[in-house]
């Protein structure tokens, strides 16, 4: 049995994971509002040959990887857990931030305006992280834990890619469609995109993703196989919890 399962304290394993995760979660918070771009060696279709997404995304991909890891390890239950304490942190980190921007400033800080600039997310960025976020995270967990119940402990490399592959999709398109078309439009915040620049922020952001579900697998394994020799978490734990 595993320490955490044994004692009741967490192991410096599950610390880590969690650590990860919070910290990729708020780091995708403040780097939501820069938009990067990506050439490419040559033009796809939608996309042409510039893959743009916001700065968050590369931040957010950690969140998968660290969500993942922490499920196969520790079970739905305690992934739930950890995803769904994530959002509520989520307003936490914009409370602390918003506050801050409100605050008065010295004659000797940066200049207001620079950082609300680039601390401060708008309205519509916000509500399609946030309900991205929920519905994309749970979706993971809930899609890695049934994959498992399939495929038993073998097979890691399926669930990881599978769940991430398709809460990614999820994610990328909620939080498009809500900050660019759907918040603006009901709301009034933000720009409406046209149909054909949501479309490709959708594919652009997708690709890219999608291509980190796959590269981030052996880092999987490598997470999984490390704690599981030295913290003696056995394979087969993660599927009845």
């Amino acid at each position: 049995m595993s320490q955490e399962r044994s004692t009741g304290v967490p192991t410096a394993a599950q610390v880590a994971l969690i650590g990860l995760f919070v910290a990729a979660l708020v780091t995708a918070q403040l780097t939501a509002s820069k938009v990067l771009a990506f050439e490419l060696p040559v033009a796809i279709p939608i996309t042409g040959a510039q893959l743009a997404l916001p700065g968050a995304a590369l931040a957010y991909a950690l969140t998968f990887l660290a969500s993942d890891c922490y499920t196969e390890l520790y079970g739905r239950r305690a992934a739930q857990v950890l995803v769904n304490v994530g959002f509520v942190l989520n307003f936490v980190v914009l409370a602390l931030v918003w506050s801050t921007i409100a605050a008065p400033a010295a004659p000797s800080s940066v200049d207001p305006g620079a950082f609300e600039t680039a601390l401060g997310a708008s309205t519509n960025v916000v509500l399609g992280s946030l309900l991205a976020y929920v519905v994309s995270q749970n979706w993971d967990v809930l899609v890695f834990h049934r994959i498992r119940e399939y495929t038993g402990p073998e097979k890691l490399w399926l669930r990881n890619i599978g769940s991430t592959a398709s809460s990614q999709a999820i994610d990328t398109v909620i939080f498009v469609v809500v900050a660019f078309a759907v918040a603006p439009a009901v709301l009034g915040v933000g720009t409406v995109l046209t149909p054909d620049l949501l479309l490709s922020l959708i594919v652009g952001q997708y690709l890219l993703k999608l291509a980190i579900a796959f590269l981030d697998t052996p880092i999987v394994y490598a997470i999984v196989s490390l704690v599981r020799s030295r913290e003696g978490v056995p394979a087969e734990d993660a599927s009845t919890a």
